[in-house]
């Protein structure tokens, strides 16, 4: 038709991932132009180091079974607290499905203390033994720790001295100079002999390793102002061990609130040597008269990197109640066991002022 272009489909210019035509005045324009449509994008996969990242959280029903509650020492919906041996109570909360995200404990150390109730640990005659009996107990913890879950267990060393009974009545020594203690025996001539350091926290770390916990971390704790040691012919003892145990490769560790600015915004894991000062022991002007305590200090990097938003916190060993009055002040819920009823009297006092501290007028 005269004064109209072809309509035929070779005279049409063509936009490249478009159904439509265009006019001939955008022909320059759209050859010079040619915009892809780019397919949809797709979801980031998850890896399982991402994965790990988004832990599993015990529900409130489970946290406050009946059952759990009736066999607490003390219960409410965000505490438990059991005056039971170790392996009977983490057998009980593995029986009703509990789960804990993270588990930081400062054992009895070896021959050090003697707490005055039936099935104690830290007595045992050989420190073989010893180590024997709190890897079984601390294995029972495996049921019950999440898979991307931590635990973290603070060790001391022991000297075996073979002198006999203390007999000085040094005030210093009044607390771990309870008469004859496991160190102070003739010994086997091998590993117990007069002055050996018993590296009992790494054997014990070895042990772990055995029975298939993965040692991340020996955290070293550097005391400042160690109490001294009345001794000629070696260094002062000034530090403990504070292992980080993992089941799996990928588990849940977020270094933000505890880590190392840098410069350029980062942030970088805190250091493996804390230098903490130590809370000295007897009566702390509360009725707590333990007298292994811990710093809170102590279980901030612990707990802080490992346990996620209302995550659960168990100290199988609780003894004054550090760890849990740690983590009621920010948030989580948490899981206390030890031996000692007088001790749970003085956890209980303690983790229920942490969560709820008197309003100042």
């Amino acid at each position: 038709m005269a004064g109209s272009q072809s309509s035929s489909p070779s005279n049409r210019p063509f936009v490249s991932g478009s159904l439509g035509m265009v006019s001939p005045k955008s022909k320059a324009t759209a050859s010079s132009k040619v915009v892809p449509i780019q397919p949809p994008a797709r979801p980031p996969k998850l890896t399982k180091a991402n994965a790990a990242m988004h832990p599993f959280v015990i529900s409130e029903e489970i946290f406050c079974s009946s059952k759990l509650q009736k066999s607490a020492f003390y219960a409410d919906e965000n505490i438990l607290i059991f005056n039971m041996e170790i392996r009977d109570a983490l057998r009980l909360l593995a029986t009703h499905k509990m789960l804990v995200n993270c588990i930081v404990t400062s054992p009895p150390f070896y021959g050090q203390r003697d707490y005055q109730v039936e099935g104690q640990i830290g007595l045992e005659n050989n420190p073989k033994e010893f180590i024997q009996n709190l890897v079984a107990s601390l294995d029972l913890c495996e049921p019950i720790l999440a898979d991307n879950g931590s635990m973290w267990v603070n060790l001391g060393d022991t000297y075996w001295s073979g002198k006999g009974e203390h007999k000085s009545g040094e005030t210093k020594q009044s607390a771990r100079r309870f008469g004859l203690r496991p160190q102070d025996k003739k010994g086997d001539g091998k590993l117990c002999v007069p002055k050996q350091l018993l590296l009992i926290p790494h054997r014990f770390a070895i042990a772990m390793q055995d029975e298939g916990w993965i040692v991340r971390n020996d955290n070293v704790w550097v005391k400042p102002n160690p109490i001294p040691d009345q001794v000629r012919d070696r260094c002062s003892m000034s530090h403990e061990y504070m292992f980080h145990f993992v089941k799996e490769r990928w588990y849940y560790f977020d270094k933000n609130l505890v880590g190392r600015p840098t410069e350029s915004g980062s942030v970088l894991p805190p250091l493996d040597t804390w230098e903490i000062a130590p809370v000295r022991g007897g009566s702390n002007g509360n009725g707590d008269t333990h007298r292994a305590r811990f710093s809170e200090e102590l279980v901030k990097i612990p707990i802080s990197t490992t346990t996620p938003n209302r995550g659960v916190v168990l100290d199988p060993f609780a003894g004054s109640g550090t760890s849990l009055a740690f983590a009621r002040k920010h948030g989580y819920r948490c899981v206390g066991i030890d031996i000692k009823r007088e001790f749970c009297e003085q956890m209980v006092s303690r983790v229920r002022e942490a969560q709820d501290p008197e309003v100042e007028d």
